[in-house]
This record gives C-alpha cells, sequence and structure tokens, in this order.
C-alpha cells in the first residue's frame, strides 16, 4: 500500500542540496506519494515564495502534516522550518525518518536525543541512497 510521505528539507535555511532532495524524491516516488515535492524544485529560490501569503504556505504545510503517513527529513543544511515541522510531526504521533550526512553537518541534540526520531547518519550520496532503499523495504 502507498503511503503518504512528508518530505521535509531546507528551503529558506538554504538550497545547497536541492539537488540532492530532488533525487531523494525520485527514489521515494517510485513506490509512495510525496505530498510536499516542491521541496526536491531545483529553481525554488526564497524569492519566488514572496508571490504566496506566509499563511497560506504554513496552512498547506499543516494540512498535509494531517495527511502523511510518515515524514522523511533531510536535515545536513540546519533549518528552523525543518525543526518546527519535525515537532507537529512528533505530537501528531507521524513516524519521523532523520537523514543527516555526518560528514557535513553536526545534528542538532534536539533532534540526536529525541526517541520519536530514527535517525539515519550517512556519508555521502551512495551512503545515502542505499540508506533509503533500506528504509524504503522496511515501510514497505
Amino acid at each position: 500500500m502507498k503511503k503518504k510521505i512528508y518530505y521535509a528539507a531546507s528551503i529558506r535555511g538554504g538550497r545547497q542540496d536541492a539537488f540532492l532532495y530532488r533525487r531523494m524524491i525520485e527514489k521515494l516516488k517510485q513506490h509512495h506519494q510525496v505530498l510536499t515535492e516542491e521541496a526536491g524544485n531545483i529553481f525554488l529560490c526564497t524569492d519566488e515564495q514572496k508571490h504566496e501569503y506566509e499563511a497560506e504556505i504554513y496552512q498547506r504545510g499543516m494540512d498535509r502534516l494531517q495527511e502523511s503517513d510518515l515524514i522523511i527529513a533531510e536535515c545536513t543544511n540546519a533549518s528552523i522550518g525543518v525543526g518546527y515541522e519535525l515537532c507537529l510531526g512528533e505530537q501528531l504521533k507521524k513516524e519521523i525518518h532523520v537523514f543527516y550526512d555526518q560528514s557535513r553537518s553536526n545534528l542538532s541534540v534536539m533532534i540526536l536525543g529525541n526517541k520519536h526520531c530514527k535517525i539515519h547518519p550517512y556519508n555521502g550520496e551512495k551512503d545515502l541512497m542505499s540508506k533509503l532503499d533500506d528504509l524504503l523495504v522496511a515501510i514497505g
């Protein structure tokens, strides 16, 4: 059965990994529905979001979080928004999987210490995709 995935990644916190986000989303879409494909839009920039009202962006995100079966977050780039989404996901009792490149980033202890989050450290894209494949097998 296809699951509805809320994919979370840095938007205003930095887009240097946008290509990686897109590849992750494409892999996830082979098996499940990704509710937040725009996170992988390599042309998305914060200026484009000025055309939408912040309240609409917020409400759309909240609706999708409610609808999702699980959250997959790429957290190499620190993002207040992603942290907020993870906190809300925990409150909603969503299954949460956090990926981060441990060779490039130190994940916040607020996430590392949270037993509700399943942490998937990786070293480079090849390792990430292997771990993502393992997760896809585990979630069905």
